[in-house]
């Protein structure tokens, strides 16, 4: 999906779904600010890459096992709170121009991910070794970059 960004100027989210700083998750926490708030909705979309990875490891057992998150800043997205706090529909593709950062896994990070996106859908339903797992991974912190850094970001892929 990066280099798909990268080469048409616009990001197309699987399904159009997108993860935010909502109402909803507001009222879930008993503080935070902003950048908390929106740091939460970043690690909700880094849990939800693990799937898209999971997703490619199908297709192609030598897939770059690291999560993306990119934060824009978009107008027209509506909430689905019957999927979580977090969860939004976009109303479409998102241009580059409105991107404000792409936040990835570093290297040393993707054993812990190829590990996580095999077992994210047994942590969800509770497995507790699989939670275990999926904890690995978060322990990674993403690197931040910025947009112009992104073609560089792929070379070094």
């Amino acid at each position: 999906m990066l280099r798909e960004l990268n080469e048409s100027g616009e990001l197309m989210a699987v399904g159009n779904t997108a993860f935010a700083l909502t109402p909803a998750l507001r009222e879930s926490y008993a503080t935070g600010g902003d950048e908390e708030l929106e740091y939460a909705a970043m690690l909700d979309a880094a849990s939800a890459s693990l799937r898209l990875l999971n997703a490619e490891l199908d297709k192609d057992p030598e897939t770059v096992m690291r999560r993306a998150v990119v934060s824009a800043d978009v107008d027209g997205a509506v909430l689905r709170s019957d999927l979580d706090y977090a969860v939004v529909k976009l109303a479409g593709p998102i241009p580059l121009k409105v991107i404000a950062a792409i936040h990835l896994d570093t290297e040393e990070a993707q054993t812990a991910v190829r590990a996580a996106a095999a077992v994210i859908d047994a942590a969800d339903m509770g497995d507790p070794d699989a939670e275990f797992t999926l904890g690995d991974a978060e322990d990674h912190e993403l690197a931040w970059y910025a947009v112009q850094e992104l073609p560089f970001v792929l070379e070094l892929l």
